[in-house]
């Protein structure tokens, strides 16, 4: 066997599960189930992390067939899915009905910007060292974060201005050169973003029990939803702050990070 064959293979099975969480995410949307979607995005996140770490580990390059299929991946699961979320299983539709035709329109930009964002990463920004706008993982985590305050349970309120609001102010920072962190060890952000990792996952799992409105879980879901409100709007403001103005080498060739 080749060396690094074995680490190239995981991060292969893990660009694999990357994308398989997105397929189920789509599906389960349909079905109805949005927080369990939700929970398999930032599933398809873990993987994408794995992927990366797993291709730095590995002595052979991945090519441009790796990055590619990497880039389907997060089509796929940060683009596409969070767009079908966004658009279908909106309730209350009493309140949801007026601003479906604005809904479809932000989940349009939201797959389209993330697409091309994913299209230019794969074709030369990969050999950067930072990211050139925010990564498509970091702009689904604008819906897994939205998505309990404003919608399921709706912790702050049940609203679709602000969810929608919400996801359309993060869209065009895809595609803006504004720099930002890639989460590598070290990375300045990476504890941060563990953290708000943490949160949005303890809050999605919560409610996905379906606990008791004032229950314990419950108010720990709701304190956990908030928290993680908190912390993106600090990636997304601390994130241009923590990148090393000072020139560095180009990323090694074939390597997958998140895009």
């Amino acid at each position: 066997m080749r060396p690094g064959t074995p680490w190239r293979v995981a991060a292969n099975l893990a660009t694999l599960g990357n994308a398989l969480c997105g397929a189920g995410a789509i599906a389960y949307v349909l079905l109805g189930n949005k927080l369990f979607a939700l929970f398999l995005l930032l599933a398809g996140m873990a993987f994408d992390g794995l992927d990366g770490l797993f291709s730095r580990r590995s002595s052979r390059s991945g090519g441009a067939l790796g990055r590619i299929a990497d880039s389907v991946a997060d089509g796929l699961t940060f683009c596409i899915a969070p767009a079908v979320a966004l658009y279908f299983d909106n309730y209350p539709r009493s309140l949801w009905s007026p601003w479906q035709p604005v809904a479809l329109l932000v989940a349009v930009l939201l797959a389209a910007v993330g697409l091309t964002r994913l299209v230019r990463y794969t074709s030369s920004a990969w050999q950067e060292d930072h990211f050139v706008g925010a990564s498509t993982p970091q702009n689904a985590l604008v819906l897994m974060v939205l998505v309990p305050l404003f919608q399921y349970p709706a912790f702050v309120a049940s609203s679709p201005p602000a969810l929608l609001l919400g996801v359309l102010a993060a869209v065009p920072l895809m595609l803006l050169p504004v720099p930002y962190p890639k989460m590598r060890r070290g990375a300045p952000l990476r504890r941060l973003t563990a953290a708000l990792s943490a949160c949005v996952a303890f809050s999605l799992v919560v409610l996905n029990f379906r606990p008791s409105p004032a229950s314990l879980p419950w108010h720990l879901a709701e304190g956990a939803a908030g928290a993680s409100g908190v912390l993106l709007l600090a990636v997304y403001i601390a994130g241009p702050f923590a990148v090393n103005s000072r020139p560095r080498g180009p990323g090694r060739p074939g390597e997958r990070s998140h895009a």
